[in-house]
């Protein structure tokens, strides 16, 4: 039984073909949510903090 795909760890021009043409990994994505999650968690806290010290 023959294997048609070409092994690119067994010549140099294979590899090098395999490295060139690899695909990318897509960018990771904006780091904005979280930010803004962040912000008001630490607003609810800072309020909560005051409600209770004001109580």
């Amino acid at each position: 039984m023959s294997d048609n795909s070409v092994d690119p760890a067994g010549n140099t021009e294979a590899f090098r073909a395999f490295t060139q043409n690899a695909p990318e990994e897509p960018a990771a994505g904006s780091k904005t949510p979280l930010i803004i999650a962040g912000a008001v968690v630490a607003v609810v806290l800072i309020a909560l903090i005051a409600w209770l010290a004001v109580g």
